[in-house]
């Protein structure tokens, strides 16, 4: 009787693959780079970005930035391929934050600081002394948690922001209207799907009351 072989596994149908996201522009223009597949991690779309960050040319190069709710880090690393100073990207997903850490040491870049906390729980330790003061926010919060109004508050009362800030903000499109402090005005907006994102700019006004 001829000598039965075991059936051929194919190793590479084993090897588990993750989603990926695409860098737009800059110098790391059309690199793909994986991010981890977590129940409500949803990287900002292309288009979004690309239009985001149209609104953002002149503002990026040399900013200090702040992602708030990183995910993916998609916002972030966009804004260091568009040459920003340095992102501090805020996450409680380890799984999410050990991706960043995988990411930015694949793209050789340095002037990323990765933190593993809840954001609330991150701002409300702030001292109002805090250095830096970040020039460029992106918060893109849980949807329909109501959590953008103490955010913001908390990005004022913490003396986050610089005097010239500008806020990015992303939220269910069925919220018509933001409760944010009063010394920010909302200069574009847009609705893709079932997102509206906007663009707020910082006055160095003392009022943060909010309106």
């Amino acid at each position: 009787m001829p000598r039965r072989h075991p059936p051929r596994v194919n190793h590479n149908s084993r090897k588990e693959t993750k989603p990926m996201l695409r860098i737009i522009g800059g110098e790391w223009r059309s690199r793909k780079l994986p991010f981890p597949e977590i129940e409500g991690l949803r990287p900002t779309p292309d288009r979004v970005r690309e239009t985001l960050f149209n609104w953002l040319q002149n503002i990026t190069p040399g900013a200090r930035c702040l992602d708030l709710f990183a995910g993916s880090g998609a916002l972030g690393l966009e804004a260091l391929s568009r040459g920003a100073d340095s992102v501090t990207f805020i996450d409680n997903a380890h799984e999410a934050t050990r991706q960043l850490r995988d990411n930015l040491n694949l793209l050789k870049c340095q002037n990323g600081e990765i933190i593993t906390s809840a954001a609330l729980t991150w701002l409300e330790a702030r001292q109002t002394d805090t250095e830096p003061r970040y020039d460029l926010v992106f918060l893109d919060p849980p949807f329909r948690k109501d959590m953008v109004p103490l955010i913001c508050e908390l990005l004022e009362k913490r003396n986050l922001l610089s005097d010239h800030a500008v806020i990015y903000i992303e939220a269910e499109s069925e919220l018509s209207q933001l409760t944010v402090p009063g010394n920010w005005q909302e200069s574009r907006s847009k609705t893709a799907g079932q997102v509206t994102y906007r663009l707020f700019f910082r006055s160095p006004e003392t009022e943060t009351e909010p309106g």
